[in-house]
């Protein structure tokens, strides 16, 4: 991890964060919803049974850690239309996106923007960076004349940091990857989106402009009311910048809720290994040596929990049943059967334990 986010973990700033209030208790339509998503590849599932809602009038931002292949990817292609479902379905304001008309499905590619890993791919080298920002403008009619239209891409740029008159004109080459990343932030940032899919969006740039552009999409959930899913390997940057954590591990949820509470005090043994993972700084310590806890060896059942080979609490039920998410705390659920005299949270009441940004 880098040392400016190991400090960033140790020394994050305390904010009081707000219930989210789901739909249920509202009345209101939610943004978009997966009830009950499911994704398989031939014999692999890369997504189980997951649900997930988001509510546009309380924006949060939502971490998806895990490590590679646990499913983070696979969620977001699902969420953004890019990838349909092998079982359960994804809505859109109440309508299921494989059944949008025209229209319906213009509106949600313009409320639901994506943020992606790379910031060197996305651009065409023939063209000058203006051509990511002023096409959107044009595609979504979003201004009514070119000074208008100037006028909405530099408010876009300086939103995310940027100096208009450092970045148009020029070539993608002659940015560095920090910029062309903060380039399609503000690009999502021109559509006035309700929801942000950023997939790795600082796994590609260096460790000094990561806090920038982080900062930036902090910035657009509490001074613009933008939802963001945040997905990541690093959980440092999670902590700093979320609301709320999904831990995933091999296609399914094993610990959600508020951020605060998930990494100060993991419940799930995933969690805590994840944790435990995080290298502390240490002059004296011999990184040669064997770390002392290991993992029961076994081996996963297809019926039973996904972390069964590698857990060092392992109970006699895990190697027949899948452990559902049981509640406890009011804003923490976990997947795992230590828990099992907490109540079972549905998988669509997932968003009951999540929270709502700080209203700024």
């Amino acid at each position: 991890m880098d040392k400016v986010f190991l400090l960033l973990f140790v020394h994050k700033k305390k904010t009081l964060p707000y219930p989210c209030r789901s739909h249920k208790m509202t009345g209101t339509t939610p943004l978009l919803q997966a009830n009950h998503v499911t994704k398989r590849y031939g014999p692999m599932t890369a997504l189980s049974d997951l649900s997930l809602t988001i509510n546009a009038d309380r924006p949060a931002i939502t971490a998806v850690v895990g490590e590679s292949g646990s499913g983070k990817t696979t969620l977001a292609r699902i969420i953004l239309g890019l990838t349909p479902p092998s079982a359960g379905d994804v809505l859109y304001k109440g309508q299921n996106l494989a059944t949008l008309s025209g229209t319906e499905r213009r509106a949600f590619r313009r409320d639901v923007q994506a943020v992606f890993q790379d910031p060197y791919e996305v651009y065409n080298p023939f063209y000058r960076v203006d051509h990511v920002l002023t096409t959107p403008v044009k595609k979504f009619g979003l201004a009514n004349s070119r000074a208008e239209a100037r006028a909405m891409i530099e408010n876009a740029l300086r939103a995310v940091g940027l100096r208009p008159e450092e970045i148009l004109g020029r070539f993608p080459h002659q940015l560095s990857g920090g910029q062309r990343q903060r380039i399609m932030v503000a690009r999502a940032v021109l559509m006035k989106p309700k929801l942000i899919v950023a997939d790795e969006p600082v796994s590609m740039v260096d460790a000094s402009l990561r806090a920038t552009i982080l900062g930036s999409l902090r910035k657009l959930t509490d001074e613009m009311g933008i939802s963001i899913i945040y997905i990541t390997h690093d959980l440092a940057t999670a902590y700093q910048v979320s609301d709320n954590i999904l831990v995933m591990y091999r296609a399914c949820i094993a610990e959600a809720g508020e951020i605060e509470r998930v990494v100060k005090h993991p419940q799930h043994p995933y969690t805590k290994l994840l944790i435990s993972s995080i290298p502390k700084v240490s002059t004296t310590r011999d990184w040669l040596e064997d770390d002392g806890e290991q993992a029961v060896a076994t081996h996963p059942s297809a019926r039973g929990c996904r972390f069964l080979d590698r857990c060092p609490v392992t109970m006699p039920q895990c190697a027949s049943h899948l452990p559902p998410l049981y509640r406890t705390e009011p804003h923490r659920a976990a997947a795992c059967f230590q828990y099992e005299t907490n109540p079972e949270l549905a998988a669509e009441a997932l968003d009951d334990v999540l929270v709502a940004s700080p209203v700024q």
